[in-house]
C-alpha cells in the first residue's frame, strides 16, 4: 500500500498544539459520521456535525465553511493551505450531517478538520479547535485492503470440540526505532481477544482505556461481516518485535442461538480470525503482519478456555495457562499449524466492512460491587413449604448485610456450601472474581436475576438464586484454580449474563477474596436524564436506562438472561425513540437497521418482509408480522425524527418500498394488514391480531409518506398518502361501528395471538380495547369529531374502570384490575400516554404513571425491580413469579414510557414537522394529581444541550420554569398559565421579553417562540 504524507499522521496531540482556538469554545462537538475523533472509518463522503455555543440570545449559524487537511497545521490561515477539501463559504444553517465533497478520500489516512461559522447577521461566531478522523480501509471485498489476510483458523481442530482455538504469530519490526503510527484491523468468525505485544488491546473511554466484549458483534454472517480498527502505536513503539495473538470464542457465530440461520451448522461450524496489522514508520515506510497459513501462525486449543456458549457460559481451567503465549520468544514449536478457513468461497459475495458505530465494551464507571452475602450451608423446612423447596439455612457467621463491608469482604465456602452475593442492580456483563484454594478445585458461578420466594413458581429454596426462567441456558461461569497461593482473578470474555446474584459454589474449599459486577454495553454515552420529586418515578427511570444498557449490547436484543437475547424487531421499534433520548444511539440503531434489510433478503417471505429477528433465523416465524416487521419502517423513520439525518431511509428506501409493495400484493383491494402472529404481545386485554395488522399497515403508509418527502420523493409521498387513505376507509368500513348511536371499535374481530405462552385459552378479544382505541385515535382512524370526543370517552371509561364499567362490562378482562390501569401489551404501551395526553386526559396519562397495582409501570417498583420486565406480572411479593415460558425481568419494550416523560412530563418534544430538534416543542405538563412537583429533564440534542426545568411553589399556585435553547435552533413553548400576564421573565410579561414571541393563550395554554438561549420563566397557574 502507498501511503501518502497525510497517512495515520499526526496524532491528537499534535491536533491540539496546532489548533487555533475556538472563541470562548463557542464552535464545539466536531464529529464525522456522528462519532468524536473517529478510527477506521470506511464513509467515502462522511457526514460532518458541529455545534454552535452562545451565551447571547437569538444566536443561529448563517454560514459555515469546512476545512480538511492532511496535517494540522494546514488548516490555518483562512484556509488556503487547506489541502483536501476547502467547503468555501457556504450559506446555510445546516450542522448536521453535512456531506463532505472533497479529494477521493485514501485507506488508513488520517485527516485533521475544523470549521469556522458565521452567525445569521454575518459576524464571525468562531472557529472550533481541530478534530481529525480516519479512514479504514475503505473496500467491502474482504480482499483489496487486506494485503493478502485471510482467514485463518486451527488446522485440524473439529468445530465445537473441547477448547477455544488461540493463534498467534510473532515478527520482527523493519525499523523499531521509527514506528510512527500503529492499526490493528481485525474481525473474526465467532468473537475474538485480541492482544498485541502480551497487552489485550483496549479503546479509549471516559479519560481512559477499556476493553470490549465480543467484538466484532453479530450480523447475518452470510451478508455482511464488520472489522474493528485499534490504534496500537503504544504496544508496538519501542519494540524489537510484534506478537499478535487471540483467543477464538463461539460467539453468536457458532452456537445454539444461531440455530435456524443460513450459515448455522449442527456439527458446528470452524472458527476464524482475519486481522491486518498496519505500521507506519517516521521514513514514510510501512510493514504490515496479516493472517495466512504461510505467515509464521501456530495455533492450539490446549489452553485455558475449554468451552463457551452464549446461553451457557464459559468454562476456564487455570492449570492450563500458557504463561507469556501473547508475547515475544514464547516457544509454540509444539502448536498446531492454521489454515485457510474457506468462509468466501462458501459465501461470495458477503461484505466486510468497518464497523460505523461505538463498540460494546466495559463501562468501569458502572461497575457493581455486592451489596450483600449470604452463605447458605443446607436446606431445611421442605415439609412445611408451598412447593416443598424449604428455605436455605444460613450461616450468621459468613453473612454479610452491611452494603460498605460486603463490597470488599472475602468469603470461604467448602463443598456442600453455597454463597449468594447481591449486586443491588439486575445488569448484563460479566463478574471480575478473585480467588483462593487449592489446585483443581472447581468454581461454579451461577447467574440470576431474582432470589427464589416460597410461591408455587419458584425453582429451589427459599433464598436461593432463582434460575427457571433461563430456560434451557446454563449461564455458568465455571473456573478451575490452579492453586496459586498469591490468589488468582479471573473475567470470562468470550460470554454475557444477564443478572444481579451470582450463586457461588466449589468442590473443595475455596476463598472469594472480590467479586465486581462488570457491565458491557453499546449504549456507551447517555445523553438524556429526567429526574423528579418522586423517588418512584425516578426508580421506574433508572430501571428503563438499566435494561437499555444491557439490551443495547452490538443489537438491541429483548432480554440478556435466557436461551434468546435475539433481536426482536416488535421490541426494538417501541422503545427506539426512549433508547435514541437516553443514549448516543443513532449509528447503533442505522447499523441494525442495515442489518434488518439483510435479514429481509434471506428470512422474509419473498425476499421483502422484515422480519421478527434480526439478525439470524432463530424464531423467525414466516407468518404475519405486523408490529414486529413494521420495524423496517418505523426504525428508519424515528433514527431520521430524532437525530436529523436521513441517510438510513435513503439506504433502506428501496428494501422499505418492497416492503410495502409485498403487503399490497397479499391483501390487494382488502387494504388489509399481512397478519400478526404476536399482536399486541402479553397483554391483558386481549385485542384482534388483524385488527393490529391493519392498524400498522396504516401506520406504516402514514410514515413512508413522510419519509418520502424527507429524501425529495414527493411524487411517492403522494402515492403513501392515497394508500394510507385508502386503509384509513376500509378499516373504518371493517371495525368502525356507529349502529345505535354508540360509536364501536370491533377489536374482537378476529383472534388475538395464536401463539402467545401462558395465555388464557379461554380469554377472548374484546371491543373498545384499550390498544384498539389508542390507535385509532392516534391515526384518526375514525370520521368526525363528534366520533372523536366519543372515542375518547370510552377510552378514559376502559381506563378508568370504575364500579359502574364493571358492572356494563361484566365479560372484560378489566373486570379483575383496580380502577385506573392499563390494559396495554407492546403495541400499545408507547402510544398510551402520549395518544391521552394529546387528547386532553394528561390527567390520566398521570393516573396510569402513578398506580402501582397491577398491570402498570410501578407495580414492578414497588415489588422490587431494578430493570423492567417483560410482563407486567413477572413477579409479586404476594402472588410469586409469573408464567415461566416467557418472564424475563429485563425486556425493555413496557420501558417505552420514558419517551413521554421526555417529551410531555419534561416537555422536552420534537417537532415532527423539524427532525433533529432544530425546531422543537417545549410542553411541560403539570401533574394533576399532585404528586410530582419538581422535575429536572435535559437532552443533548443534535444542536446541544436542552434543559427544561419545572417546580411548582405557592402550593401549586406558580410554577417556576428554567429552560435553555441551544443556539441554532428554536422552539415553540407552550405553557400552563392562568393569563398571559401572568407569564413573565422577572418582571417582564415573557411576550415582551428579549428573545420570545407571543403567538397566543387558548384553553389556558400560553404559547410563545423562543430563541436560543437561557430563560427562567414564571407563571401563574391559578
Amino acid at each position: 500500500m502507498s501511503l501518502g504524507a497525510g497517512a495515520m499522521g499526526g496524532g491528537t496531540r499534535a491536533a491540539a498544539e496546532a489548533s487555533p482556538r475556538a472563541q470562548g469554545g463557542s464552535v464545539s462537538g466536531l464529529t464525522v459520521e456522528h462519532r468524536t475523533d473517529p478510527l477506521g472509518m470506511d464513509a467515502a463522503r462522511p457526514r460532518f456535525g458541529w455545534r454552535m455555543r452562545s451565551a447571547a440570545r437569538g444566536r443561529s449559524q448563517g454560514a459555515y465553511q469546512i476545512l480538511v487537511a492532511s496535517s494540522p497545521d494546514k488548516l490555518t490561515g483562512a484556509g488556503t493551505r487547506a489541502d483536501v477539501w476547502n467547503s468555501g463559504r457556504v450559506t446555510s444553517p445546516d450542522s448536521v450531517a453535512v456531506r463532505y465533497a472533497g479529494k477521493a478520500m485514501r485507506p488508513s489516512t488520517r485527516y485533521h478538520w475544523t470549521v469556522s461559522v458565521w452567525d445569521a447577521e454575518g459576524r464571525p461566531a468562531g472557529t472550533a479547535s481541530p478534530a481529525f478522523f480516519e479512514t479504514g480501509l475503505m473496500t467491502t471485498d474482504g480482499v483489496a485492503g487486506w494485503d493478502g489476510a485471510q482467514w485463518i483458523g486451527m488446522q485440524g481442530k473439529t468445530p465445537n470440540s473441547a477448547g477455544a482455538p488461540i493463534l498467534r504469530t510473532e515478527a520482527a519490526l523493519k525499523n523499531r526505532s521509527r514506528v510512527r503510527e500503529a492499526r490493528l484491523y481485525v474481525s473474526a468468525l465467532g468473537v475474538y481477544d485480541a492482544y498485541v505485544n502480551g497487552h489485550h488491546v483496549t479503546v479509549p473511554q471516559d479519560g481512559g482505556t477499556t476493553t470490549e466484549l465480543l467484538p466484532p458483534g453479530w450480523t447475518n454472517y452470510d451478508a455482511r461481516l464488520n472489522y474493528l480498527t485499534y490504534d496500537v502505536t503504544d504496544l508496538v513503539t519501542r519494540e524489537r518485535a510484534v506478537t499478535l495473538a487471540t483467543v477464538l470464542g463461539n460467539g453468536w457465530y457458532n452456537g445454539r442461538i444461531s440455530d435456524g440461520s443460513t450459515y448455522y451448522s449442527k456439527d458446528g461450524n470452524a472458527l476464524a480470525v482475519k486481522a491486518k496489522l498496519l505500521i507506519q514508520y517516521g521514513d514514510g515506510t510501512s510493514q504490515t503482519v496479516v493472517t495466512r497459513p504461510d505467515g509464521g501462525w501456530k495455533a492450539t486449543d490446549t489452553g485455558p478456555y475449554r468451552a463457551d456458549d452464549i446461553y451457557d457460559g464459559q468454562t476456564y481451567d487455570a492449570r492450563k495457562e500458557l504463561p507469556g503465549w501473547t508475547a515475544h520468544g514464547f516457544d509454540d514449536s509444539a502448536w498446531s499449524d492454521v489454515e485457510r478457513v474457506a468462509f468466501e468461497d462458501k459465501y461470495p459475495d458477503v461484505q466486510l466492512l468497518a464497523y460505523p458505530g461505538e463498540t460494546a465494551r466495559f463501562m468501569h464507571r458502572w461497575d457493581r460491587r455486592p451489596q450483600s452475602i449470604t452463605v447458605a450451608t443446607g436446606v431445611t423446612g421442605q415439609d412445611g413449604s408451598p412447593g416443598g423447596r424449604g428455605r436455605i439455612v444460613v450461616d450468621p457467621a459468613r453473612t454479610v448485610t452491611d452494603p460498605a463491608k460486603a463490597a470488599s469482604a472475602p468469603v470461604t465456602i467448602g463443598s456442600g456450601e453455597t454463597a449468594v452475593f447481591d449486586l443491588g442492580q439486575n445488569m448484563v456483563g460479566v463478574v471480575r472474581y478473585s480467588l483462593r484454594g487449592p489446585a483443581g478445585a472447581q468454581v461454579e458461578f451461577r447467574f440470576g436475576e431474582m432470589l427464589n420466594d416460597d410461591s408455587a413458581g419458584a425453582d429451589g429454596p427459599e433464598g436461593s438464586v432463582y434460575r427457571a426462567n433461563l430456560r434451557s441456558a446454563k449461564a455458568t461461569s465455571t473456573y478451575i484454580l490452579k492453586g496459586d497461593s498469591d490468589g488468582e482473578t479471573h473475567q470470562d470474555s468470550l460470554t454475557f449474563y444477564g443478572f444481579r446474584y451470582v450463586s457461588v459454589t466449589a468442590t473443595d474449599t475455596v476463598t472469594i477474596t472480590g467479586l465486581t459486577g462488570k457491565v458491557a454495553t453499546s449504549a456507551i454515552r447517555e445523553i438524556g436524564t429526567v429526574t423528579t420529586n418522586d423517588p418512584d418515578i425516578n426508580q421506574l427511570a433508572s430501571n428503563i436506562r438499566w435494561g437499555q444498557r444491557g439490551n443495547y449490547l452490538w443489537v438491541p436484543t429483548d432480554c440478556p438472561q435466557r436461551d434468546e437475547r435475539l433481536g426482536w424487531t416488535g421490541d426494538t421499534q417501541v422503545f427506539s425513540t426512549t433508547g435514541l433520548y437516553n443514549a448516543d444511539a443513532g449509528v447503533f440503531l442505522s447499523h441494525f437497521q442495515d442489518t434488518v434489510v439483510d435479514s429481509a433478503v434471506i428470512y422474509g417471505a419473498d425476499k421483502a418482509q422484515f422480519t421478527g429477528v434480526a439478525p439470524g433465523g432463530r424464531y423467525n416465524f414466516p407468518g404475519g408480522g405486523s408490529g414486529w416487521a413494521d420495524c423496517g419502517v418505523v426504525l428508519p423513520w424515528t433514527v431520521w425524527q430524532m437525530t436529523g439525518d436521513a441517510t438510513v431511509v435513503e439506504r433502506s428506501w428501496p428494501a422499505l418500498t418492497r416492503y410495502l409493495d409485498w403487503i399490497r400484493q397479499q391483501t390487494g383491494d382488502t387494504y388489509a394488514g399481512q397478519g400478526s402472529l404476536t399482536g399486541d404481545w402479553l397483554a391483558p386485554q386481549k385485542t384482534s391480531a388483524q385488527m393490529m395488522s391493519d392498524i400498522y399497515y396504516g401506520y406504516v403508509a402514514k410514515l413512508m409518506a413522510q419519509l418520502a418527502r424527507a429524501i425529495g420523493r414527493p411524487t411517492e409521498g403522494e402515492t403513501y398518502d392515497r394508500l394510507f387513505a385508502r386503509i384509513k376507509q376500509a378499516f373504518t368500513a371493517k371495525y368502525l361501528s356507529a349502529e345505535g348511536g354508540t360509536v364501536t371499535v370491533k377489536s374482537s374481530l378476529g383472534d388475538a395471538s395464536p401463539i402467545e405462552p401462558g395465555a388464557d385459552p379461554n380469554q377472548k378479544t374484546e371491543d373498545n380495547s384499550q390498544t384498539a382505541l389508542l390507535w385509532v385515535l392516534k391515526l384518526g382512524f375514525y370520521e368526525t369529531e363528534a366520533q372523536r370526543r366519543t372515542l375518547v370517552g370510552l377510552l378514559a371509561a376502559n381506563i378508568g374502570n370504575d364500579a359502574a364499567y364493571k358492572a356494563a362490562h361484566p365479560n372484560s378482562s378489566r373486570v379483575k384490575y383496580a380502577e385506573n390501569t392499563l390494559s396495554v401489551g407492546f403495541l400499545g404501551v408507547n402510544v398510551l400516554a402520549p395518544v391521552l395526553t394529546d387528547e386532553g386526559r394528561g390527567d390520566l396519562a398521570y393516573k396510569l404513571l402513578h398506580q402501582d397495582a397491577l398491570p402498570s409501570w410501578l407495580f414492578s417498583v414497588k415489588n422490587g425491580a431494578t430493570t423492567v420486565w417483560e410482563r407486567w406480572n413477572s413477579y409479586s411479593k404476594d402472588a410469586g413469579f409469573g408464567p415461566v415460558s416467557m418472564n424475563s425481568f429485563n425486556h425493555y419494550a413496557y420501558g417505552a414510557i420514558m419517551e413521554w416523560i421526555y417529551a410531555y412530563m419534561a416537555g422536552i418534544a420534537r417537532d415532527p414537522e423539524s427532525p433533529g430538534f432544530k425546531h422543537f416543542v417545549l410542553q411541560p405538563h403539570i401533574d394533576p394529581t399532585g404528586r410530582i412537583t419538581q422535575v429536572s429533564g435535559s437532552y443533548e440534542s443534535p444542536y446541544g444541550l436542552i434543559e427544561s426545568e419545572w417546580k411548582l411553589e405557592d402550593s401549586g399556585r406558580d410554577l417556576v420554569y428554567d429552560v435553555a435553547v441551544p443556539a441554532n435552533s428554536e422552539a415553540e413553548l407552550r405553557l400552563p398559565a392562568a393569563s398571559v400576564d401572568s407569564v413573565r421573565e422577572g418582571r417582564t410579561p415573557l411576550a415582551r421579553a428579549e428573545g420570545a414571541r407571543f403567538i397566543g393563550h387558548t384553553d389556558g395554554v400560553y404559547v410563545c417562540r423562543l430563541t436560543s438561549g437561557r430563560y427562567r420563566i414564571t407563571a401563574k397557574l391559578r
